[in-house]
């Protein structure tokens, strides 16, 4: 994996330093995020507030952590995923910006953000339009304790990861656009084209830890 992005860096003339490596650990258990650190990972995903709280208490040992939220996060979860989650990926709403602000300065604390940006025509994925950028930003301005650092999106799945690219080109423009750093983009099928395309944080699952496990099936 890691030849595989120093590969990919190096393609798009960039540093190692670059990219931040997210290591989706969506249905593993909190022994696997352990290995996972043992082998030198820090940045680790998850897409669901309820499953990460129940993991959270059995890793706050390991020292320098960082936890992402990556799936879509519902308002009535905004205050536990302040309290578990380091930087939240999943901005989608003026509202949920709102919410985050005013949790986040209930709970003392400071919010890093990204504005997860819905770039195909999926009905099932989630985001915010490219047009609704800058009022998500205008809102964010008015924050005293959210920063919004970046953007996010999750093309259509693809094994070809040549469809991802132009997803990820399109995300790049609008992040230079409105002067943001941070450009989430790739998994495991296509990081290597985002990485080529500007991502600064790619969150890879299946190709570090394998298929996810399934559901037990109840005995009947």
């Amino acid at each position: 994996m890691e030849a595989r992005i120093a590969e990919a860096v190096k393609r798009a003339g960039y540093e190692r330093s670059h990219v931040t490596l997210v290591a989706v650990t969506k249905k593993f258990s909190a022994g696997v995020i352990r290995e996972g650190y043992q082998a030198g990972l820090l940045e680790f995903g998850e897409n669901y507030v309820q499953e990460f709280s129940e993991k959270a208490p059995q890793l706050r040992d390991l020292n320098g952590t960082r936890y992402h939220l990556i799936g879509h996060l519902q308002s009535n979860k905004v205050r536990p995923a302040i309290e578990l989650f380091q930087l939240i990926q999943t901005i989608d709403s003026v509202k949920l910006i709102e919410r985050l602000d005013r949790a986040a300065g209930e709970l003392g604390k400071k919010i890093e953000a990204l504005l997860e940006i819905k770039l195909s025509e999926e009905p099932n994925k989630t985001g915010a339009s490219p047009q609704d950028v800058p009022k998500l930003l205008d809102a964010a301005s008015q924050c005293a304790n959210t920063r919004i650092t970046g953007l996010m999106t999750v093309p259509p799945w693809s094994e070809n990861a040549e469809l991802s690219r132009p997803h990820f080109r399109r995300l790049a423009e609008l992040a230079q656009k409105y002067g943001l750093k941070q450009l989430s983009m790739g998994m495991s099928n296509d990081f290597e084209v985002a990485i080529e395309e500007g991502a600064t944080i790619v969150r890879v699952g299946t190709a570090l830890f394998g298929p996810r496990p399934k559901p037990a099936v109840p005995q009947t």
